[in-house]
């Protein structure tokens, strides 16, 4: 599939161009020191001069090459910054800054090296990263420094991909948002494919056709094609007389490459490409089953549009394929039991049946996979003719197993062992609340792959794209074979099914002075007959390549086999355990370090740029499951080591909030994740408006979190309307340092008459050891070095909630480093604890679950139940499924719920 190598260069924080003027605003501490802090202000006066995008792809290998030259044509020091997005898949791999004739340098070492070297100033584990997920497919890589009076600072971001064949094409897509006009604009691309580019088409998206065909010069021939964008100034500028620019949408480059033989082999420098896509086969017939999840959580859009996208695909049936629909939510259900021939009645049949079914309960992801595998199993040993057929498993759901069986290791087991290789499984994660981790490495075992669908507007759309991937197998059984003495680390060679428009790529080493012997057998299954092809290498072709490409083809040939390896060890890691999780990942670091890839192994810092602390930067690779962008909260300004002073703000990247959570919200409901158990404990404290709750105490450093509860306003008389926290207070004696936050304010040391901001304020304040960032309207955070981590989340009363007053929520984001005598109605479930959940059976509520645990040597009868965490979603939350333990926690925590009522709040 093609890989979308989208980008955005811009100096600007939100893609909003913005410059911090290098003075702070200090504060006076009360024993007469000077508290260092600083709120962000705009500022004018820095200008981007240039800004150039060179991309060269060589055999699908992409390079690329993001450049941006900054003036700060002020009288003062400005904060600029530099954002680019770049695909999920790509790996950066250098990173550079000139300022004032001074280079800085990015060093790619292990994650292990550079975090320890980060410690003592990340919030939580790996979250200092200057890179962090944006949108579906991209990474936004993003950058501040502090630019002299009167100087200029030249950016550099280098990274590279390979690009996946996708419905008969690759794709290179850059998003091009300056957010003003450039004085030097320039996107090159050039292509070098040695079989010979067949199609080669550009479009931009902000300008009309006929401006585009002026503007943007395009061509190719034989093997090479070229792509060059250089608007002037006034070509910019969106009317004659405006200062503001059309440059703002997508930049999209398509080609393809002559298909003359069904494969074709690339040599350079003892390493080998194989690229195999023949054309002209016929279609082969398709047993499908599709696995649809209908929990209650699919409730609304999702399933209306799951339905829409099952609609159109049963209308994609070609009438030689075979196909049943398996429903499940509590219970499991198919549509037939077995497969049935596409006729028209039958697809018919199956729409009504599509358009008629409801949600049913909880969600039996274990049972629905083993109904639709025996489906495909059964279909073929006992329907010979249906052998021939390229089977497909394809598994949609939104949320993670609550029924049947639920430990996901004997889920994995049972699915290996029921399709033991036979046919690939497809799992389509719908939403942010899926393990994607967990429905991943179940794909990856079974010959698939995963992909997200998000809640959009599109989610009918994505789900038909991914379908159309896969509605045309071609061959199935497809094995690349090469002589064993010849070669050696080659990439994955045999795969389930060879679908249309898509490609096969192998790559390797080749001995030496076994050249002569190389070559590549190809077999596999095709529809009514055997396919059986040899790839020899063309010598004397080869030698034409070099001259004309020379040490760029060596290059990126064995680049393009290391970033193969790599990306295949990090996914077959993903399946193992101990020792061999361990080797594999030996492995898959040390030749990222060997070919300087920032992977999810690696780290890059850049030479001589600090902080305020004397701390690099750190760029990192984040997972799957981090925030986008404006999920995000702070970020760190870099000094360049100018002779200007700096601005005395200092703040950390939170990249990504754990999906494990503890903490309490709402009414209020407490939430204890347990990481030996995978799972979460929840319970209630039902007090008095005005009581003020004990939530952290760390007695070895004093540090301390109270809330103070509040009542419902305008609620029923005689009715219990519930209490909330609407007053917290953080403290950390070490250090003088004192929060008081509510649902109007966040007060930093109110005793003393210290600084007073409002929600609406964007800031980021440091006092000694303690960090407090600030995110506007939405959330707090609060570190502490070599403590934890905190977040506030603000409640604001909105149309058609139940709670009529603002009020708070608190939670943990990292707490390993708060010691072990830490206890509060939170604090003291900080360290590991054991216990034994048994005895499941219906409760007095006959939609849940009760069960009998023990912990701390007691036996409590608890229930099976939902609460929600809101750091990501205020209003709505998202749900967390947790064993609810009755009486205000009673048997949980130590002792009884009063013993943790304190005079106030400091």
């Amino acid at each position: 599939m093609g890989l979308r190598g989208l980008l955005c260069v811009c100096l600007v924080s939100l893609l909003a161009l913005q410059a911090v003027a290098a003075q702070g605003s200090p504060t006076r501490n009360p024993k007469g020191g000077k508290k260092r802090m600083a709120v962000d202000a705009a500022v004018d006066g820095v200008v981007i001069r240039s800004l150039k995008v060179n991309c060269k792809v060589t055999s699908r290998f992409a390079h690329y090459i993001i450049t941006s030259q900054v003036v700060n044509s002020a009288d003062t020091a400005k904060e600029v910054s530099f954002n680019v997005e770049i695909p999920k898949t790509a790996f950066i791999s250098d990173f550079a800054i000139t300022a004032d004739e001074n280079a800085f340098t990015g060093d790619i070492k292990d994650k292990v090296t550079a975090w320890k070297q980060y410690r003592k100033a990340a919030i939580s584990g790996e979250n200092a990263g200057l890179v962090r997920a944006s949108g579906r497919t991209m990474e936004q890589f993003s950058i501040h420094i502090i630019v002299g009076p009167r100087s200029k600072a030249t950016f550099r971001l280098t990274y590279e991909e390979v690009l996946r064949r996708k419905l008969m094409q690759y794709d290179i897509v850059i998003k091009v948002k300056p957010q003003q006009l450039v004085q030097h604009f320039e996107i090159d691309v050039d292509i070098f494919e040695p079989q010979g580019i067949r199609k080669l088409d550009v479009e931009a998206s902000f300008l009309p056709k006929e401006l585009a065909a002026q503007l943007i010069k395009k061509s190719f021939s034989g093997k090479k094609g070229h792509v060059l964008f250089r608007p002037t100034v006034s070509q910019q500028q969106t009317c004659p007389t405006c200062s503001t620019t059309l440059l703002n949408g997508d930049f999209k480059v398509t080609y393809d490459v002559n298909r003359d033989d069904a494969c074709d082999l690339l040599v350079a420098n003892n390493y080998f490409a194989h690229f195999f896509a023949p054309q002209n086969l016929k279609k082969l017939n398709k047993n499908v089953v599709f696995v649809i999840d209908i929990s209650s959580s699919m409730e609304g859009q999702k399933l209306k549009q799951t339905k829409e996208a099952l609609h159109k695909i049963l209308g994609d049936m070609r009438p030689g394929d075979y196909f049943d629909l398996v429903l499940f939510g509590s219970a499991v259900q198919s549509w037939k039991g077995s497969l049935v021939q596409a006729s028209p009645a039958n697809l018919e049949a199956a729409r009504n049946f599509v358009q008629q079914f409801s949600l049913a309960g909880a969600t039996n992801l274990n049972g629905g996979l083993l109904r639709g595998i025996e489906i495909l199993n059964k279909a073929q040993q006992s329907l010979p003719e249906l052998s021939n057929h390229a089977s497909i498993l394809i598994m949609l759901t939104d949320g993670e197993p609550t029924e049947g069986v639920m430990d996901r290791t004997q889920i994995l087991k049972n699915v290996r062992d029921g399709i033991k290789g036979r046919f690939p499984l497809y799992n389509l994660g719908f939403g942010h609340d899926v393990d994607l981790n967990f429905l991943e490495v179940m794909s990856l075992e079974n010959n698939g792959r995963v992909q997200r669908i998000y809640e959009d507007h599109d989610a009918t759309q994505q789900l038909q794209g991914f379908y159309e991937q896969v509605a045309n197998p071609l061959l199935r059984d497809v094995e690349l074979l090469y002589p064993r003495e010849a070669v050696s680390d080659l990439t994955q060679h045999r795969h389930k099914q060879y679908y249309e428009g898509s490609e096969i790529m192998v790559a390797g080493r080749i001995a030496d002075h076994k050249l002569s012997s190389f070559k590549a057998d190809v077999r596999a299954h095709g529809e009514g007959q055997e396919f059986m092809t040899t790839c020899l290498v063309d010598e004397e072709e080869m030698k034409k390549l070099l001259r004309e490409r020379g040490h760029m083809l060596e290059n990126h040939v064995e680049r393009l086999w290391a970033y193969l390896t790599i990306q295949e060890l990090l996914a077959k890691r993903m399946k193992l355990e101990g020792e061999e999780k361990a080797n594999v990942s030996a492995k898959a670091l040390q030749m990222s370090l060997a070919y300087q890839f920032v992977t999810p192994l690696t780290s890059m810092t850049v030479r001589g740029m600090t902080d305020q602390d004397g701390l690099e930067p750190i760029i990192d690779k984040p997972l799957d499951d981090s925030l986008p962008l404006e999920m995000v909260g702070p970020r760190k300004t870099f000094m360049l080591q100018a002779s200007q002073p700096a601005p005395t703000h200092s703040s950390l990247d939170i990249k990504k909030l754990p999906d494990q959570v503890t903490g309490v919200d709402t009414d209020p409901h407490f939430l204890i994740h347990v990481p030996q158990k995978e799972d979460t404990l929840c319970f209630n404290i039902n007090e008095e408006p005005g009581v003020v709750l004990s939530l952290v105490q760390d007695p070895d450093t004093g540090f301390s979190v109270n809330g103070q509860l509040i009542g419902n306003e305008a609620g029923s008389p005689g009715k219990h309307e519930g209490t909330y926290f609407g007053r917290l207070g953080i403290a950390n004696p070490a250090t003088d340092f004192q929060l008081e936050v509510t649902p109007q304010n966040i007060t930093l040391n109110p005793g003393s008459g210290g600084p007073v901001f409002s929600w609406r304020d964007q800031a980021f304040l440091r006092q000694n050891e303690v960090l407090v960032t600030i995110n506007r309207k939405r959330n707090l955070v609060v570190s502490v070095e070599d403590g934890g981590t905190f977040e506030v989340v603000l409640h604001r009363v909105w149309r058609g909630s139940a709670v009529r007053q603002d009020f708070l929520g608190f939670y943990v984001l990292d707490s390993h480093r708060m010691s072990a005598r830490t206890h509060g109605l939170l604090g003291q479930f900080f360290h590991p604890f054991d216990y034994k959940v048994s005895d499941l059976h219906p409760g007095s509520d006959p939609t849940k679950t009760d069960a009998t645990m023990v912990v701390k040597n007691r036996r409590l009868t608890v229930t099976r139940g939902l609460q929600k965490d809101y750091r990501k979603d205020p209003r709505h939350g998202a749900e967390v499924t947790c064993w609810f333990i009755h009486n205000n926690g009673d048997g949980l925590i130590d002792g009884i719920h009063t013993d943790y009522i304190v005079p106030d709040i400091f």
